[in-house]
């Protein structure tokens, strides 16, 4: 076998080689792996676990607060007014929970993607680097003599030697990048381990926490109906449930009287006050489930008397949407010991909207609302003995019933 066979087969075995090389490179990963970015899945991993043990020292402390609540019980307005910002508190973190939830949800989604981009990266390189080794003991240590050999002058004696040890660098880099591949697939698991911990801690959180808030308003209920029951007689019973309605008329009638004022300096620079056009109302509470108590005359829940009650009561599970019955301006979105946190909404020409007892304020004193809008959310705060939306209506300064708005 002359010398010329022995290049044409060098030269045939080269370009095989070439070949097989070119296609080993298209398994290279779309995203290649770096230490960079296995130092940042081990940042996130190490997150993540951080996240869990911060939610569990997080827990509110219900027995502490029922202990702190014990001192002010002698003043009812005191004590509703400090367990209400207990319970705003507890509502603001499950709120923040329940938004950690929906995050970790998607983030659980993506890393799950992640590694099956991983898994099928590692398995090509791994099926590629199969190939090349089977190739490799095929043709043995004499293939590269071989190629050496085959060489026409020094020069090319050189070039392929330098082609030699690329080969050989080729082979050594890719299998680096196995490694790392592997050590990403690994961190991978470990990540969505640790995010589905993590998701897994807040839902039971946001349980404990609504546990906590049900106790909290059990207590409350247990609280204002113990202070009805101790007052001596029913008479004074009956004088302080009505001056509690009366320090909520001069609250509202004052807030009534302030928008006057400010219409009657818009009047006097010719400017245009709103004005209400007889539209129907929206609906305030679609998550209602009862009307628990009607506009009118009614037997008081506590006291066993026929009062006055000056609005609907829509009985619905704590935190659904309170909606602005019709457009305006919010006169006020604060918080009362009576009405609770609440809402007035001037509609123009005398007519305001009350929305009493909410667990949060989405909008503030200023802001100007469209009917239909997610104005608060349902609870319990004041005094309520109980998750509903006191919904009043007021035209020219007296109570009206809602019916007379509602379609």
């Amino acid at each position: 076998m002359n010398m010329k066979y022995y290049r044409k087969a060098a030269c045939i075995l080269l370009s095989a080689v070439m070949v097989f090389v070119l296609s080993f490179s298209c398994t290279k990963p779309v995203h290649a792996v770096t230490n960079e970015s296995i130092r940042q899945k081990e940042e996130e991993i190490a997150a993540a676990r951080q996240e869990v043990d911060k939610l569990k020292s997080g827990l509110t402390d219900v027995e502490k607060i029922k202990k702190e609540l014990e001192r002010s019980k002698s003043d009812l307005t005191a004590y509703v007014t400090q367990l209400d910002t207990q319970l705003s508190g507890i509502q603001e973190k499950i709120e923040q929970y329940n938004t950690l939830i929906t995050e970790k949800e998607q983030q659980i989604t993506d890393t799950s993607a992640e590694l099956d981009t991983a898994v099928k990266q590692q398995t090509d390189q791994y099926e590629a680097m199969k190939k090349r080794i089977k190739f490799m003991y095929e043709k043995g240590d004499t293939f590269y003599l071989e190629m050496l050999f085959s060489s026409s002058s020094l020069s090319d004696l050189i070039n392929k030697a330098d082609y030699i040890e690329a080969l050989s660098q080729y082979d050594r880099d890719k299998l680096d990048e196995y490694t790392e591949i592997t050590k990403m697939v690994q961190l991978c698991k470990e990540e969505l381990e640790a995010e589905k911990e993590v998701l897994d801690e807040a839902r039971s959180v946001v349980q404990t926490e609504e546990a906590n808030v049900n106790s909290l308003l059990k207590e409350k209920e247990d609280q204002l109906y113990s202070v009805s029951s101790d007052i001596s007689n029913k008479e004074a019973a009956i004088k302080e449930y009505e001056q509690q309605i009366a320090d909520e008329n001069a609250t509202i009638a004052a807030l009534e009287k302030a928008v006057a004022e400010e219409k009657a300096r818009l009047a006097a620079e010719n400017a245009q006050a709103r004005i209400y056009n007889g539209g129907m109302f929206a609906w305030p509470c679609p998550s209602y489930t009862r009307i628990s108590d009607e506009y009118g005359n009614r037997m008081h829940p506590i006291l066993g008397v026929q009062q006055f009650h000056n609005g609907l009561d829509m009985a619905a599970p704590a935190g659904s949407a309170i909606l602005a019955a019709y457009d305006g301006d919010v006169v006020a979105a604060a918080y009362s010991g009576s009405m609770g946190n609440y809402i007035m909404i001037d509609h123009g020409s005398g007519l305001y909207t009350i929305y009493m007892h909410c667990s949060a304020l989405y909008v503030s004193q200023g802001q100007t609302v469209t009917k239909g809008q997610n104005i608060a959310a349902v609870g319990s705060t004041g005094r309520s003995t109980g998750n509903h939306l006191h919904f009043g209506v007021r035209l020219n300064g007296s109570y009206v019933s809602p019916w007379n708005y509602l379609g």
